[in-house]
């Protein structure tokens, strides 16, 4: 007998109710827009598996027999794993609101990524070219957002949420709303201060009353996170060394914005600072998470030996 096909209205109207306190709990819990639509997507296409059969009633092994069908059709480990984190924050908000008592998608291991493949994240000169290379009429307003994810720490996100109320200059600090709606004070170096100045005096002219965002688009709108996306994508895709050919960038590596969060870390690290204070400038709940995000260097292995030696 064959499977019927599900289309995206039909499991809307079988799963109503469960996709429905999905997102409610998303919203309550300070999920993003975008997490939201990837994590609807995601449990949309497992629920598709089910043939109509009631979400209570998944085991453990449907779930890894999608996850490794997902695998088998050549999807990216890190595209599995967040696969596999949707359908782990669906069952949890069916946990919460009481639809079910199981979370068959919490007993399965994640899959591992590639440990050995060479970290991308940016050097400090890099850096310091990336932002020198930024032209065009609104130069010092992506000055200033890139200038927040390198030596701020900000996600995309974050920096789309940023508002002029946010931002204490009086203080050299800003309010980051992050993930969770969990809010942090991060201290800003003087150069983004400066660059932040210029982009404020710079600000276009909000279409709508009221509007408090940091960051205008040319439509008199607050700046999109696909935006500040395509803005950071097309400086980097104008850096010489993105062709994969000199001592910085290796072939098949990528560059993005998040990238420029791992590198905020490594520099973080690299001057000495304690991994707990990391955790905080990043936002992360869980300090296993920071870890991903630094990386250390041989010749910080060596001055860590050196300090050892002295008490041999």
């Amino acid at each position: 007998m064959t499977a019927t096909v599900w289309n995206r209205i039909e499991i809307e109207d079988k799963y109503e109710e469960s996709l429905m306190a999905f997102r409610l709990w998303m919203t309550n819990a300070g999920y993003t827009a975008y997490t939201q639509r990837n994590y609807i997507g995601d449990v949309h296409q497992f629920l598709k598996t089910l043939n109509g059969k009631p979400v209570t009633d998944v085991k453990n092994l449907q779930v890894l027999s999608y996850l490794a069908q997902l695998k088998s059709t050549g999807v990216s480990d890190s595209t599995r794993n967040r696969k596999h984190c949707a359908l782990i924050s669906f069952y949890r908000s069916l946990n919460e609101l009481e639809i079910t008592d199981v979370n068959p998608a919490l007993q399965v291991k994640k899959s591992k990524t590639e440990s050995q493949r060479a970290p991308v994240y940016l050097e400090p000169p890099q850096i310091r070219e990336l932002i020198q290379g930024v032209d065009g009429k609104y130069r010092n307003r992506n000055i200033a957002i890139l200038m927040l994810m390198a030596y701020g720490g900000l996600r995309v996100g974050e920096v789309h949420r940023l508002n002029l109320s946010d931002y204490h200059r009086e203080r050299r600090t800003i309010e980051v709303l992050g993930k969770g709606r969990k809010w942090r004070t991060v201290p800003l170096p003087e150069p983004v201060v400066q660059q932040l100045e210029l982009s404020l005096l710079e600000r276009l002219q909000p279409w709508r009353a009221g509007e408090d965002a940091l960051f205008i688009s040319q439509k008199g709108r607050r700046l999109s996170i696909r935006n500040i996306q395509a803005i950071a994508s097309l400086i980097f895709e104008q850096m010489p060394w993105n062709d994969g050919q000199n001592k910085y960038a290796g072939k098949g590596r990528s560059y993005s914005c998040h990238k420029l969060r791992h590198s905020f870390a490594t520099m973080l690290v690299r001057s000495g600072t304690d991994i707990r204070t990391v955790q905080e400038m990043l936002g992360h709940a869980s300090i296993q998470t920071t870890t991903v995000y630094t990386h250390v260097n041989d010749k910080q292995k060596e001055e860590a030996m050196s300090r050892l030696a002295a008490w041999m």
